[in-house]
């Protein structure tokens, strides 16, 4: 038998500026709080977790926790769909 996780994530803050997308989003089922960056004019992104507590801190400053985060490269430009 094959389990399949469910992932529900819940976006708590988003905002745009200069071409690039910072998203704050909770996932309820594991507790997990991810930052999600992307860059629209060249369609890369990144994706990590930070600590609950850091969260708002780690939103606005997403560089500097990315570095530390364990940040993964999520898309390519051939990923995403461009408006």
């Amino acid at each position: 038998m094959t389990t399949i996780e469910r992932t529900e994530r819940r976006e708590l803050a988003h905002r745009t500026n200069d071409g690039i997308d910072v998203t704050l989003f909770w996932s309820k089922a594991s507790n997990r709080v991810t930052i999600s960056i992307l860059h629209v004019r060249d369609a890369t992104a990144l994706e990590f977790d930070v600590d609950g507590a850091d969260a708002l801190d780690a939103f606005k400053h997403p560089y500097a926790y990315a570095a530390t985060g364990g940040a993964l490269n999520i898309a390519t430009p051939h990923a995403v769909i461009r408006p």
